[in-house]
C-alpha cells in the first residue's frame, strides 16, 4: 500500500532516500566486486580475462537491457517495474554468493545487470516524478541520489576488503540482502505509482537483439583481445559482427515504426551532450575503479582490506563531489558544470600516467583526487541536463538511454583497460589513464562546441526569465 498521508514535500526525503537505495545496491555491487577480484581469481582459478567478465557480465546485462527496462516503467507503472527489479537483484546476489563455479557466477551476475536495468531507469523516473516541475528541487534531488551512489561505492572498497579478508569473497554479496528487503519495503509504502501507458507501441524486439549483439560482440573481443592478441580470428569476428550487430541497429531505429532508440533525440545539443558526458565519465570511472585496484594489489602488493582503504578517498571525494555539483548545476547551469567537470578529470587522468610502482600512496593518491571532483561536477549536470529535455511520458526512456549509454561504456572501459593490464600492471595503467584523458578532454571540447548556441543559464535563473 502506497502512504500518501504525507504531503509531497514531507514524502520527498522518504522518495529520495526509497530511489536511492536501489543506486545504491547497483553501485555497491561494482566497487565491492572490484575489491574481490584478485582473491576471487586465486579461489576459481580464474584469469584477467575470466575475472573481467565476472565485471562484464553485470555491466553488459545492465546495459543491453537498460532500454527496455525504462520502456517497461513507462509501459506498466515504474513504481512496480522497480520493485520487480530489486526483487530480481536480491535473489540474483544470493546466487552469486553460492555459485560454486566461475561459469555460474557469471551468469548470475548477468541476472544481477538485469535486475539493475530495471531499478536504474525507473528510480529516476520516480524521483523526477517527485520533484514535480521544480528545476532546482530536481537537480538537488539528483545530487543527492548519485551522490548515495558515490556513497556506496566508498562504502563497497572498505566493505569488501574487510570481507573478502575476513569471510571469503562469497560473502561479498551477502550485503545486498537487507538493502533490496529494505528498499523493497520502502517502495511499497512510499512511492507514487506512476500512470501505465498499457496501449503504448509494441517493444522493438529486433532493436533490442541486434544491440545485445553489438554490446557483448564488441566488449568480447575487447576482453579476449588481452589474452589472444587483436590479430586472433576471434578477435577479428568479434569485432566484425559488433558492427554489423551496430549498423543493423541503427537501421533498424531509423527505419522502424516503433524504435527502441528513437534517433530524434539526438538532434536535441543538450541531449546529445549529456549523452556524450555520460560515455566518456563511465569509461573513464570505471578504468579508474578497475585499474588502481590492481596496481595496489599486484604491483604494490596491498591486502584487499589495505586496498579498500587505500581507495577510500577517492571514493569520498566521488560522493561530496556529486552532493556539491548538484547544487552547482542548480545555481551556475548544467553546461558550464558538465565542461568544468571534464576537464577537471582529464587533468586528474593525465597526472596518473606519471605514476609508477615507486610512485608513494600520498603522490599517487593526490593525482588521482582529480577524477572524482570533475566527474563530481559533471554527473549531476548531465542527469538533469538530460531529463530536462524531454516531457515526462518519455522520462524513462530518456532515462534508459543515458544509463545504457553509461553502462555500455564502463563495460568497454574494463575490457579495454584490461586488455592491456597483460603487458603489466604499471604499464597497463599508464595506458588506460592516457585513454581516459583524451576521452575526457575530448568530450569536454565536444559538449562546449555542441551547445555554444545555448544559454548555460541555470534553473533558478530560467524560471525568473519566465516570470
Amino acid at each position: 500500500m502506497t502512504d500518501l498521508a504525507l504531503s509531497r514535500s514531507d514524502r520527498l526525503p522518504i522518495i529520495i532516500a526509497t530511489t536511492s537505495l536501489g543506486w545504491v545496491m547497483v553501485q555497491l555491487d561494482g566497487s565491492i566486486v572490484n575489491v574481490a577480484l584478485a582473491r576471487m581469481g586465486e579461489a576459481l582459478n580464474a584469469g584477467v580475462d575470466a575475472l573481467q567478465w565476472v565485471v562484464d557480465a553485470y555491466a553488459l546485462s545492465f546495459a543491453s537491457l537498460l532500454l527496455l527496462g525504462g520502456s517497461f516503467g513507462d509501459r506498466y507503472g515504474a513504481r512496480r517495474i522497480f520493485i520487480l527489479g530489486m526483487a530480481l537483484f536480491t535473489a540474483a546476489s544470493l546466487v552469486c554468493r553460492l555459485a560454486p563455479n566461475i561459469g555460474i557466477l557469471v551468469a548470475a551476475r548477468a541476472v544481477q545487470g538485469a535486475g539493475a536495468a530495471l531499478v536504474t531507469p525507473c528510480s529516476l523516473v520516480l524521483l523526477n516524478h517527485a520533484c514535480g516541475d521544480d528545476k532546482v528541487m530536481r537537480a538537488k534531488a539528483i545530487g543527492l541520489w548519485t551522490g548515495a551512489g558515490g556513497a556506496a561505492i566508498s562504502a563497497g572498497v572498505v566493505l569488501g576488503g574487510i570481507m573478502v579478508q575476513g569471510l571469503g569473497w562469497p560473502s561479498i554479496f551477502l550485503v545486498n540482502l537487507p538493502i533490496g528487503i529494505l528498499g523493497i519495503s520502502l517502495a511499497r509504502c512510499y512511492l507514487e505509482e506512476m500512470r501505465a501507458d498499457a496501449a503504448a507501441s509494441p517493444f522493438d524486439w529486433p532493436g533490442q537483439a541486434l544491440a545485445m549483439l553489438a554490446l557483448f560482440a564488441l566488449t568480447g573481443s575487447m576482453i579476449e583481445a588481452g589474452a589472444l592478441g587483436w590479430t586472433a580470428p576471434a578477435v577479428g569476428l568479434g569485432l566484425g559482427l559488433s558492427l554489423i550487430g551496430g549498423h543493423a541497429f541503427l537501421w533498424t531505429q531509423a527505419k522502424g515504426r516503433h524504435p527502441l532508440l528513437p534517433l530524434g533525440l539526438f538532434r536535441k545539443p543538450d541531449f546529445s551532450g549529456a549523452i556524450a558526458v555520460g560515455f566518456a565519465v563511465n569509461l573513464a570511472v570505471y578504468g579508474t575503479i578497475f585499474v588502481p585496484s590492481f596496481y595496489f594489489q599486484k604491483a604494490k602488493q596491498f591486502s584487499p582490506l589495505a586496498t579498500g582503504l587505500a581507495l577510500l578517498p577517492f571514493m569520498a571525494l566521488v560522493v561530496i563531489a556529486n552532493v556539491l555539483g548538484g547544487r552547482a548545476a542548480a545555481q551556475h547551469g548544467t553546461r558550464l558544470m558538465m565542461i568544468c567537470g571534464l576537464a577537471i578529470g582529464a587533468l586528474g587522468c593525465a597526472t596518473v600516467i606519471m605514476a609508477d610502482q615507486d610512485s608513494t600512496y600520498l603522490s599517487f593518491m593526490g593525482r588521482l583526487s582529480l577524477i572524482p571532483i570533475g566527474i563530481g561536477l559533471a554527473v549531476p549536470a548531465m542527469t538533469s541536463s538530460l531529463l530536462a529535455t524531454v516531457p515526462k511520458a518519455q522520462a524513462g526512456m530518456a532515462s534508459g538511454v543515458l544509463n545504457t549509454v553509461r553502462q555500455a561504456a564502463g563495460a568497454i572501459g574494463v575490457a579495454l583497460f584490461g586488455s592491456h593490464m597483460h603487458t603489466g600492471v604499471v604499464a597497463g595503467m599508464q595506458r588506460a589513464f592516457l585513454l581516459s584523458a583524451l576521452l575526457l578532454g575530448v568530450a569536454a571540447v565536444g559538449v562546449a562546441l555542441a551547445t555554444r548556441g545555448l544559454a548555460d543559464l541555470s534553473p533558478t535563473s530560467r524560471g525568473e526569465r519566465a516570470r
